[in-house]
Protein backbone atom coordinates (compact mmCIF):
# COMPACT_ATOMS: atom_id res chain seq x y z
CA UNK A 1 0.00 0.00 0.00
CA UNK A 2 0.94 3.48 -0.52
CA UNK A 3 0.26 6.43 1.98
CA UNK A 4 -0.82 9.88 0.74
CA UNK A 5 -0.67 12.24 3.54
CA UNK A 6 -0.07 15.46 3.85
CA UNK A 7 -1.06 15.92 7.60
CA UNK A 8 -1.35 12.90 9.87
CA UNK A 9 -4.59 14.03 10.84
CA UNK A 10 -6.64 12.36 7.77
CA UNK A 11 -4.43 9.49 6.24
CA UNK A 12 -5.40 8.20 2.57
CA UNK A 13 -4.56 4.61 1.62
CA UNK A 14 -4.55 2.97 -1.27
CA UNK A 15 -3.83 -0.29 -2.78
CA UNK A 16 -3.55 -2.07 -5.89
CA UNK A 17 -6.67 -3.35 -6.08
CA UNK A 18 -8.78 -0.66 -6.18
CA UNK A 19 -9.56 0.03 -2.73
CA UNK A 20 -8.90 3.35 -1.17
CA UNK A 21 -9.14 3.91 2.52
CA UNK A 22 -10.16 7.00 4.13
CA UNK A 23 -8.65 7.10 7.73
CA UNK A 24 -9.27 9.83 10.59
CA UNK A 25 -6.19 9.21 12.79
CA UNK A 26 -6.56 11.44 16.10
CA UNK A 27 -6.90 8.35 18.42
CA UNK A 28 -5.70 10.53 21.21
CA UNK A 29 -8.48 12.62 20.81
CA UNK A 30 -11.31 9.53 20.44
CA UNK A 31 -11.42 10.97 16.46
CA UNK A 32 -12.90 13.86 17.22
CA UNK A 33 -13.20 16.66 13.77
CA UNK A 34 -12.16 19.81 13.72
CA UNK A 35 -12.15 22.22 10.93
CA UNK A 36 -8.70 20.66 9.77
CA UNK A 37 -9.93 17.18 10.09
CA UNK A 38 -13.10 18.33 8.01
CA UNK A 39 -11.07 20.07 4.85
CA UNK A 40 -8.96 16.84 4.79
CA UNK A 41 -11.42 14.61 4.54
CA UNK A 42 -13.52 16.46 2.08
CA UNK A 43 -10.22 16.92 -0.01
CA UNK A 44 -9.73 13.14 -0.17
CA UNK A 45 -13.41 12.51 -0.86
CA UNK A 46 -13.25 14.47 -3.65
CA UNK A 47 -10.09 13.01 -5.02
CA UNK A 48 -11.23 9.74 -4.70
CA UNK A 49 -14.77 10.51 -6.50
CA UNK A 50 -12.45 11.67 -9.58
CA UNK A 51 -10.03 8.75 -9.20
CA UNK A 52 -10.26 6.01 -11.85
CA UNK A 53 -8.37 3.54 -10.15
CA UNK A 54 -10.40 3.94 -6.81
CA UNK A 55 -13.49 1.13 -7.52
CA UNK A 56 -14.44 1.44 -3.36
CA UNK A 57 -13.62 3.64 0.04
CA UNK A 58 -13.88 2.45 2.89
CA UNK A 59 -13.78 5.26 6.04
CA UNK A 60 -12.44 4.14 9.32
CA UNK A 61 -10.42 5.05 12.44
CA UNK A 62 -7.74 4.27 14.21
CA UNK A 63 -7.68 3.59 18.23
CA UNK A 64 -10.44 2.64 20.20
CA UNK A 65 -13.67 4.79 18.63
CA UNK A 66 -14.92 5.46 15.77
CA UNK A 67 -15.56 8.95 16.30
CA UNK A 68 -16.62 11.61 18.89
CA UNK A 69 -18.36 13.74 16.96
CA UNK A 70 -17.13 17.49 17.48
CA UNK A 71 -13.50 18.41 19.27
CA UNK A 72 -14.46 20.39 22.23
CA UNK A 73 -11.86 22.85 21.55
CA UNK A 74 -13.47 23.63 17.73
CA UNK A 75 -16.83 23.75 19.62
CA UNK A 76 -15.54 26.19 21.90
CA UNK A 77 -13.75 28.42 19.26
CA UNK A 78 -16.59 28.78 17.15
CA UNK A 79 -18.95 29.29 20.44
CA UNK A 80 -16.81 32.53 20.80
CA UNK A 81 -17.25 33.56 16.88
CA UNK A 82 -20.10 35.40 14.87
CA UNK A 83 -22.77 34.05 13.49
CA UNK A 84 -21.59 34.43 9.88
CA UNK A 85 -18.33 32.90 10.92
CA UNK A 86 -20.29 30.16 12.10
CA UNK A 87 -22.74 30.05 9.06
CA UNK A 88 -19.71 29.12 6.95
CA UNK A 89 -18.10 26.54 9.26
CA UNK A 90 -21.61 24.57 9.60
CA UNK A 91 -21.62 25.11 5.73
CA UNK A 92 -17.61 22.86 5.72
CA UNK A 93 -19.75 20.11 7.81
CA UNK A 94 -22.63 20.19 5.95
CA UNK A 95 -20.38 20.01 2.55
CA UNK A 96 -18.24 17.05 4.27
CA UNK A 97 -21.74 15.21 4.57
CA UNK A 98 -22.88 16.05 0.89
CA UNK A 99 -19.20 14.20 -1.06
CA UNK A 100 -19.87 11.78 1.63
CA UNK A 101 -23.38 10.83 0.77
CA UNK A 102 -22.59 11.66 -3.04
CA UNK A 103 -19.93 9.95 -3.74
CA UNK A 104 -19.67 8.12 -6.88
CA UNK A 105 -17.78 4.88 -5.24
CA UNK A 106 -19.44 2.49 -3.20
CA UNK A 107 -18.30 3.65 0.35
CA UNK A 108 -17.81 1.03 3.65
CA UNK A 109 -17.78 2.32 7.03
CA UNK A 110 -16.50 0.44 9.48
CA UNK A 111 -17.44 1.39 13.69
CA UNK A 112 -15.51 0.70 16.54
CA UNK A 113 -16.24 1.68 19.74
CA UNK A 114 -18.29 5.29 20.06
CA UNK A 115 -19.55 7.31 17.52
CA UNK A 116 -21.27 10.19 18.82
CA UNK A 117 -22.72 13.15 17.38
CA UNK A 118 -21.78 13.91 13.69
CA UNK A 119 -19.84 10.36 13.45
CA UNK A 120 -23.32 9.25 13.18
CA UNK A 121 -23.70 11.51 10.38
CA UNK A 122 -20.54 9.70 8.72
CA UNK A 123 -22.22 6.52 9.08
CA UNK A 124 -25.16 7.73 7.78
CA UNK A 125 -24.06 8.53 4.53
CA UNK A 126 -21.96 5.84 3.55
CA UNK A 127 -23.48 2.84 1.86
CA UNK A 128 -22.82 0.07 4.03
CA UNK A 129 -22.00 0.28 7.77
CA UNK A 130 -20.29 -2.46 9.41
CA UNK A 131 -19.78 -2.45 13.32
CA UNK A 132 -18.15 -3.91 16.06
CA UNK A 133 -20.59 -5.53 18.90
CA UNK A 134 -19.12 -3.49 21.43
CA UNK A 135 -19.88 -0.15 19.61
CA UNK A 136 -22.36 2.54 20.92
CA UNK A 137 -23.94 4.94 18.63
CA UNK A 138 -25.25 8.63 20.01
CA UNK A 139 -26.87 11.84 18.48
CA UNK A 140 -25.49 13.84 21.91
CA UNK A 141 -26.14 17.18 20.48
CA UNK A 142 -28.65 18.71 22.70
CA UNK A 143 -26.62 17.37 26.05
CA UNK A 144 -24.54 20.22 25.39
CA UNK A 145 -27.25 22.60 23.87
CA UNK A 146 -27.21 21.77 19.95
CA UNK A 147 -28.94 20.18 17.73
CA UNK A 148 -27.75 17.66 14.78
CA UNK A 149 -28.47 20.03 12.43
CA UNK A 150 -26.07 19.59 9.21
CA UNK A 151 -26.28 15.40 9.71
CA UNK A 152 -30.14 15.45 9.99
CA UNK A 153 -31.02 14.84 6.54
CA UNK A 154 -28.86 12.08 6.65
CA UNK A 155 -29.38 10.12 9.92
CA UNK A 156 -33.36 10.92 9.58
CA UNK A 157 -33.38 8.77 6.24
CA UNK A 158 -31.33 5.98 7.51
CA UNK A 159 -33.13 5.72 10.95
CA UNK A 160 -36.81 6.66 10.03
CA UNK A 161 -38.71 9.48 11.40
CA UNK A 162 -39.85 8.26 14.60
CA UNK A 163 -36.65 6.92 15.59
CA UNK A 164 -35.20 10.29 15.53
CA UNK A 165 -38.11 11.88 17.36
CA UNK A 166 -36.52 10.11 20.08
CA UNK A 167 -32.90 9.71 19.71
CA UNK A 168 -32.59 13.90 18.44
CA UNK A 169 -34.40 14.96 22.17
CA UNK A 170 -32.89 12.34 24.37
CA UNK A 171 -29.42 11.89 23.30
CA UNK A 172 -29.66 8.18 24.89
CA UNK A 173 -26.78 5.54 23.88
CA UNK A 174 -28.14 2.81 22.20
CA UNK A 175 -25.73 0.06 21.05
CA UNK A 176 -24.82 -1.67 17.42
CA UNK A 177 -27.68 -4.21 17.77
CA UNK A 178 -30.08 -1.55 17.96
CA UNK A 179 -28.76 0.64 14.98
CA UNK A 180 -28.94 -2.20 12.95
CA UNK A 181 -32.44 -2.43 14.13
CA UNK A 182 -33.09 1.03 12.76
CA UNK A 183 -31.08 0.72 9.06
CA UNK A 184 -28.68 2.24 10.40
CA UNK A 185 -25.87 -0.30 11.07
CA UNK A 186 -25.81 -3.49 8.27
CA UNK A 187 -23.73 -6.13 10.12
CA UNK A 188 -22.72 -6.61 13.38
CA UNK A 189 -19.24 -8.47 14.36
CA UNK A 190 -18.74 -10.03 17.81
CA UNK A 191 -15.30 -8.34 17.84
CA UNK A 192 -13.32 -5.28 16.57
CA UNK A 193 -10.72 -8.01 14.89
CA UNK A 194 -13.48 -9.22 12.63
CA UNK A 195 -14.29 -5.66 11.08
CA UNK A 196 -11.61 -6.23 8.21
CA UNK A 197 -12.50 -9.67 7.57
CA UNK A 198 -16.05 -8.39 7.48
CA UNK A 199 -15.00 -5.69 5.03
CA UNK A 200 -12.80 -7.71 2.70
CA UNK A 201 -16.22 -9.94 2.11
CA UNK A 202 -18.19 -6.88 1.27
CA UNK A 203 -15.23 -5.82 -1.02
CA UNK A 204 -15.11 -8.83 -2.84
CA UNK A 205 -18.53 -8.60 -3.67
CA UNK A 206 -18.20 -5.20 -4.98
CA UNK A 207 -15.26 -5.88 -7.02
CA UNK A 208 -17.19 -8.11 -9.35
CA UNK A 209 -19.90 -5.56 -10.18
CA UNK A 210 -19.83 -2.61 -13.02
CA UNK A 211 -18.19 0.43 -11.80
CA UNK A 212 -20.48 2.33 -13.75
CA UNK A 213 -23.70 0.50 -13.26
CA UNK A 214 -22.61 0.75 -9.13
CA UNK A 215 -22.63 4.27 -9.79
CA UNK A 216 -25.73 4.23 -11.66
CA UNK A 217 -27.66 2.33 -9.03
CA UNK A 218 -26.44 5.12 -6.53
CA UNK A 219 -27.77 7.83 -8.77
CA UNK A 220 -30.94 5.85 -9.32
CA UNK A 221 -31.63 5.46 -5.61
CA UNK A 222 -31.00 9.61 -5.27
CA UNK A 223 -33.22 9.77 -7.67
CA UNK A 224 -36.59 7.98 -6.75
CA UNK A 225 -36.15 7.66 -3.09
CA UNK A 226 -38.79 9.68 -0.95
CA UNK A 227 -40.14 10.56 -4.58
CA UNK A 228 -44.21 10.63 -5.57
CA UNK A 229 -44.50 7.40 -8.35
CA UNK A 230 -45.43 9.99 -11.44
CA UNK A 231 -44.68 9.85 -14.63
CA UNK A 232 -42.03 11.74 -14.61
CA UNK A 233 -40.22 9.39 -12.28
CA UNK A 234 -41.14 6.39 -14.44
CA UNK A 235 -39.80 7.89 -17.69
CA UNK A 236 -36.64 8.93 -15.95
CA UNK A 237 -36.04 5.24 -14.62
CA UNK A 238 -36.90 4.16 -18.32
CA UNK A 239 -34.56 6.66 -19.77
CA UNK A 240 -31.89 5.01 -17.30
CA UNK A 241 -32.10 1.61 -18.26
CA UNK A 242 -31.79 2.11 -21.88
CA UNK A 243 -29.00 4.71 -21.48
CA UNK A 244 -27.02 1.98 -19.75
CA UNK A 245 -28.02 -0.85 -21.90
CA UNK A 246 -26.15 0.76 -24.40
CA UNK A 247 -22.76 1.75 -22.90
CA UNK A 248 -19.78 0.36 -22.90
CA UNK A 249 -19.95 -1.50 -19.70
CA UNK A 250 -23.75 -2.39 -20.19
CA UNK A 251 -22.49 -3.78 -23.45
CA UNK A 252 -19.44 -6.06 -22.06
CA UNK A 253 -21.79 -7.11 -19.07
CA UNK A 254 -24.64 -8.75 -21.31
CA UNK A 255 -22.48 -9.61 -23.84
CA UNK A 256 -20.01 -11.59 -20.77
CA UNK A 257 -23.27 -13.51 -19.69
CA UNK A 258 -24.66 -14.95 -22.81
CA UNK A 259 -20.75 -15.55 -23.65
CA UNK A 260 -20.60 -17.23 -20.29
CA UNK A 261 -17.39 -15.48 -19.87
CA UNK A 262 -16.08 -13.24 -17.03
CA UNK A 263 -16.25 -9.31 -17.81
CA UNK A 264 -13.67 -7.29 -18.19
CA UNK A 265 -13.90 -5.49 -14.70
CA UNK A 266 -13.29 -8.54 -12.76
CA UNK A 267 -9.70 -8.88 -12.12
CA UNK A 268 -7.78 -11.90 -11.13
Amino acid sequence: MTTDSNNPLVLLEKSNNGVAQLIINRPEVHNAFDDDVIEQLIANLEATNEDPEVRVLVLRSRGKNFSAGADLAWMKRMAQNSHEENMVDAGRLARLMEVLNDHSKPTIALVQGAAYGGAVGLAACCDIVIAAESSGFCLSEVKIGLIPAVISPYVVRAIGERQSRRYFVTAELFNARTAQEFGLVHEVVESVDQLDEACDRFIATLRKNSPQAMKAAKDLIYAVSQKEITKEVIDDTARRIADIRVSDEGQEGLGSFLQKRKPNWIQE
